[in-house]
């Protein structure tokens, strides 16, 4: 879980999608870098209640520069 806390925290990380309908309550999709140098997803629910929803690796083939969706 370190990664991940370390990856949506860092200076470079954006967010690339925004879920304001999310059932699970308003959220958006982090993009990341993990310490070797590779893209992470990170979906989280926004504060006060913040929350990982899920995390992933994004496979180039159905991303544009791991940012918007092919």
């Amino acid at each position: 879980m370190e990664g991940v806390v370390d990856a949506i925290l860092d200076e470079n990380a954006e967010v690339v999608e925004d879920y304001p309908d999310d059932p699970r309550g308003p959220s958006c999709l982090i993009l990341g870098w993990i310490e070797s140098g590779g893209p992470l997803h990170v979906v989280v629910t926004y504060p006060p209640d913040a929350a990982v929803i899920t995390v992933y690796v994004p496979d180039s083939e159905r991303w544009v520069d791991y940012r918007v969706r092919r």
